[in-house]
């Protein structure tokens, strides 16, 4: 029996109606969802009786032809069965009648209407594809999801004569959401067939996708290739494999400054967005991750690349874009390990400006009008997710992520973004989930030996702290900060993790709450040989200008 695809949703007006007839051409109709069945019945009916018309007009024998034949055959007689058999009732509403099971007969043909199946609503590949890069396909499912869909991964089959067309044949190992191409497959394309299933045996029709164009080489070694020996498994139960990276923001990799001024020492194929994000999707996979913060995360990167390829690895992930901006922040968490419990994400200037968290320092910094609206001038944020233990709910964590200001002469914005972001933190781990614990990641864009680092390691900062004048044209902004949480750096102080031609130095933080957790093990940093193969970063070899700090955490 042929199928009729009903597609029905409460929140919306209409329904649609879709199947095949004899003839082979598709139909495909929108009918109110209060209509009465028989006028869409009418309607069927009055399409089926087209027969085989086409777009295209007749030819003129053909019309002569018809025209000697006599009148058009009626439209055949079209009915609708429940599953018992019996004729469902023409005035009955099209929401109700068209019901999963049901048969719809159109003259001697009979559908087996499914009513909501598992549906495909988009299915996409990268442009680039790179030999030993996993490729994962961008899908949307409705009444589905994309744990449950079938996957079939071709590569082409190239023929040595010249008439011969193309074709497909099935790529060994092909059978799973994400396919890594080897180096057998450079220079073909390669097409994924896709079924949607909902989990519970029902399956959608398939769609099929092919990629513009074939595998290429990839790069050979890469920054990360020695730390994935220390990641190839997830990390065990009690333990929580943290990373903390600033990606780069396409929009700052594609510009002007950043080609000729910034990496002028980057191949410019290699600051292309298609090309680091193969590489940054096997570096991310790499690391078995179950908590993974980043920073200049562009918003389509999010939705179109990073969260489904990591979705296919097992993390669900939460964006937070800046104000006014094309980038913002992206936490994953191991959806096996952990539940988001709650969102708690805020701009940090608004926060100051309207919070009554922050009246106190709203008070201190009126003194210092120039300091507070450059403060109010930048567009960071914070992002805070309360996750869960799957295993122990008695468990939460609370996982913040930041960028701070950029400038070199910033210090003292940058202290005030902290003593805001660790005010909101404290709020949410001991007024909201009382007694929580902290893991605070993020592109700090200070070092080691300035105020921001001092303040949150330390839980002070005095008000005579050099930093406060680093702007050195303003007047200083003289305020003494405490914080309450007790806080560490997990990754020590290494050297750097941003290395580009004119500076290198940390900026980049795991700090994790040193009374509830300890850190297991810290996976090294890529040797200094292996930064510097291309001389700097962003390099054909590695996708930022920054570099992942990860480390295993294990409660106490």
């Amino acid at each position: 029996m042929e199928r009729a695809v009903v597609r029905c949703v409460p929140a919306e007006p209409k329904l649609s109606i879709s199947f095949v007839l004899g003839d082979g051409s598709a139909r495909h109709m929108q009918r109110d969802q209060a209509e009465p069945l028989g006028r869409a019945l009418a309607r069927i009916a009055n399409n089926a009786g087209k027969g085989n018309a086409k777009a295209a007009k007749k030819s003129k024998k053909a019309r002569a032809e018809s025209a000697a034949a006599g009148p058009p055959p009626p439209p055949p007689a079209v009915s609708l069965f429940c599953r018992d058999g019996h004729a469902v009732a023409e005035d009955v509403p099209n929401s109700e009648a068209w019901q999963d099971g049901a048969v719809l007969q159109i003259g001697e043909a009979r559908y087996l209407v499914e009513r909501n199946p598992p549906a495909l609503t988009e299915l996409q590949l990268p442009r680039s594809l790179l030999a030993g890069f996993p490729v994962c396909p961008k899908l949307r499912t409705e009444f589905g999801s994309p744990a449950d869909c079938l996957f079939r991964w071709y590569q082409e089959h190239k023929v040595e004569a010249a008439a011969a067309a193309a074709g497909w044949v099935e790529a060994p190992g092909g059978t799973e959401r994400v396919f890594t191409p080897s180096n057998a497959h450079v220079g073909l394309r390669l097409k994924l067939v896709c079924r949607p299933g909902d989990g519970q045996r029902r399956y959608g029709l398939e769609r099929e996708v092919e990629s513009g164009g074939p595998v290429e080489a990839g790069p050979g070694a890469c920054t990360f290739d020695a730390r994935h020996l220390y990641t190839k498994k997830v990390a065990g139960p009690g333990l929580i494999r943290t990373v903390t990276y600033n990606i780069l923001a396409d929009i700052y990799a594609q510009t002007e400054l950043s080609r000729t001024v910034l990496y002028p020492y980057c191949a410019p194929y290699s600051l292309e967005l298609d090309y680091r994000q193969n590489l940054l999707k096997k570096e991310l996979a790499g690391y078995s991750a179950d908590i993974i913060c980043l920073q200049e995360v562009d918003r389509s990167v999010f939705s179109d690349s990073l969260g489904p390829a990591l979705d296919a690895f097992g993390l669900e992930g939460v964006f937070k874009l800046k104000e006014k901006q094309h980038e913002g922040l992206a936490t994953f968490y191991r959806r096996d390990k952990f539940s988001l419990l709650s969102q708690h994400d805020i701009a940090l200037n608004q926060a100051l400006l309207e919070d009554p968290l922050h009246e106190e320092l709203r008070g201190c910094l009126a003194s210092c009008p120039e300091v507070q609206e450059k403060v109010q001038q930048r567009s960071s944020v914070l992002q805070v997710s309360v996750l869960q233990s799957t295993s122990d709910p008695s468990k939460k964590i609370c996982v913040a992520n930041t960028h701070l200001y950029w400038h070199p002469k910033g210090g003292n914005v940058r202290l005030i973004q902290a003593a805001v972001a660790l005010s909101h933190i404290r709020h949410i781990t001991h007024n909201v989930y009382p007694a929580t614990p902290v893991i605070f990641c993020g592109d700090f864009n200070s070092t080691p030996s300035t105020g921001m680092y001092s303040f949150v390691s330390n839980g002070s900062i005095a008000e005579d702290h050099e930093d406060w004048g680093s702007n050195g044209e303003e007047k200083p902004c003289r305020i003494s900060l405490t914080h309450p949480l007790r806080l560490k750096s997990a990754c020590g102080e290494p050297a750097y993790t941003n290395y580009v031609g004119g500076f290198h130095g940390c900026l980049d933080y795991i700090f994790i709450d040193a009374n509830a957790l300890e850190v297991e093990q810290v996976i090294p940093l890529p040797s200094h040989e292996e930064v510097t193969t291309h001389q700097a970063l962003p390099s054909v070899s590695h996708p930022s200008d920054h570099i992942a700090l990860i480390c295993d955490l294990k409660w106490k």
